[in-house]
């Protein structure tokens, strides 16, 4: 993984200069954007590939919070069928894998989508397995994967997570953009488990 510095300039404290498309010199670090300067376009100009509900002057975007009903109106909208278990929880199967969708958190804040593929590794693997799974952490920007606890046969569950904090709520587009970013990352890493990682 490549290493950035921090800003340029930072490192031997002199300003370095920046030039921008329109030919202006900048010096330093642009200056922060202004959140309430944001301006919403429609849906079909971001080129969504999801189905999401659609902004309108009579019904604006709204940010809301997070809810397991939320989450399965989103999955539904992306065509994910799945189970709710009695704990508050959703799980989509997949010929290889598991993912559960879940809010956990001392106030149902933090948004979980934990994959699981259905194969296990045998306990002689385990240095093998932590090698693995190293190598897509650093290798990878989404879902960070890990080595789980030993089931009650002695096998290695591999798991792959992505958790995020959502106490300020979601609007509908976001939502579904992350809940599909979840699944489709969660298949490219069991798949990448089976073939090129070689572990599963």
């Amino acid at each position: 993984m490549p290493w950035w510095s921090w800003r340029p300039g930072h490192a031997g404290g002199v300003e370095s200069e920046l030039r921008a498309e329109d030919g202006n010199v900048r010096l330093g670090v642009p200056p922060q954007r202004d959140p309430n300067a944001v301006v919403l376009e429609p849906l079909a100009a971001l080129a969504v590939p999801v189905p999401v509900p659609r902004e309108t002057p009579d019904r604006p975007a709204s940010v809301e919070q997070v809810t397991l009903r939320r989450l399965g109106d989103a999955l539904d909208l992306l065509d994910i069928r799945y189970l709710a278990d009695g704990d508050g929880s959703l799980l989509a199967m997949w010929e290889r894998h598991a993912v559960l969708f879940t809010l956990e958190g001392p106030e149902d804040e933090i948004l979980v989508i934990r994959a699981r593929p259905h194969s296990t590794v045998p306990p002689d693997w385990a240095d093998r397995a932590y090698r693995v799974v190293n190598e897509w952490n650093h290798t990878r920007r989404f879902c960070k994967a890990y080595v789980g606890d030993p089931t009650e046969r002695g096998q290695l569950p591999i798991y792959a997570e992505i958790q995020v904090p959502l106490g300020a709520g979601s609007h509908d587009a976001l939502l579904v953009e992350m809940l599909d970013c979840g699944a489709a990352v969660s298949s490219t890493f069991v798949d990448w488990l089976h073939d090129e990682g070689a572990l599963l």
